[in-house]
């Protein structure tokens, strides 16, 4: 921790498919190219586009059972079939040199990281949509799914949104750009407490011993 102003944050992006939380993520990294993004493990096949190791660590599911089983994940899920999870070593290293870690994650996920030995370092926000239709709406639009996965999302989300009292803060993204400046000033804010913030009992200490000077 020599030489670290700060420590990192692990910020947590959670909201039901079409909330927004996947192009606010990108956003948040245009506007503070530091932040790191967890990559996160997933034993499901990549997507037309996708490279191994950008989008996810595509892994066979022996492999993730493994990496679980040692240990060596931050929070996992079982997800439409597939295995998702977040690899702990990474994400430990980037916070202790003080670079924040981005997570686009569930509720599941969610609870997981911040029960976990690092949760004193978590922000987690929470997008909700401005109305069910326009969830629905977006889902539609963005075309990358087909009408029964589309359904089965749609199925999904209130329960995603059932936990949204779980979170640090919670946003309506319901205009992207004001959205945006919210989190900004969350993430700002949060990176100034007083637990993120390694050097301030040194400064105390000296301003004590500049004190007794005094006296």
């Amino acid at each position: 921790m020599s030489g670290v102003t700060r420590r990192g944050l692990l910020i947590i992006l959670s909201s039901p498919s079409g909330a927004g939380k996947s192009t606010l993520a990108r956003r948040l990294r245009d506007w503070d190219p530091g932040l790191r993004f967890s990559v996160s493990a997933t034993t499901r096949a990549p997507r037309r586009g996708e490279q191994d190791g950008r989008e996810y660590h595509f892994v066979t599911e022996e492999a993730f059972k493994a990496q679980v089983a040692e240990g060596g994940m931050l929070e996992h899920a079982h997800v439409f079939g597939n295995f998702y999870g977040s690899p702990r070593g990474p994400v430990e290293a980037a916070i202790e040199a003080g670079n924040d870690v981005l997570f686009d994650i569930d509720w599941q996920g969610a609870q997981q990281i911040r029960n976990s030995a690092l949760g004193q370092h978590t922000l987690s926000i929470f997008l909700l949509p401005p109305s069910i239709p326009e969830l629905h709406r977006r889902l539609v639009s963005r075309a990358q799914d087909d009408e029964e996965t589309i359904a089965r999302r749609m199925q999904k989300s209130w329960d995603e949104i059932s936990h949204w009292d779980g979170y640090d803060f919670v946003l309506i993204n319901d205009d992207l750009d004001a959205t945006e400046a919210r989190l900004r000033t969350i993430v700002e804010a949060t990176r100034m407490r007083r637990i993120q913030q390694p050097g301030l009992t040194d400064h105390v200490r000296k301003l004590q011993m500049q004190f007794e000077d005094l006296t």
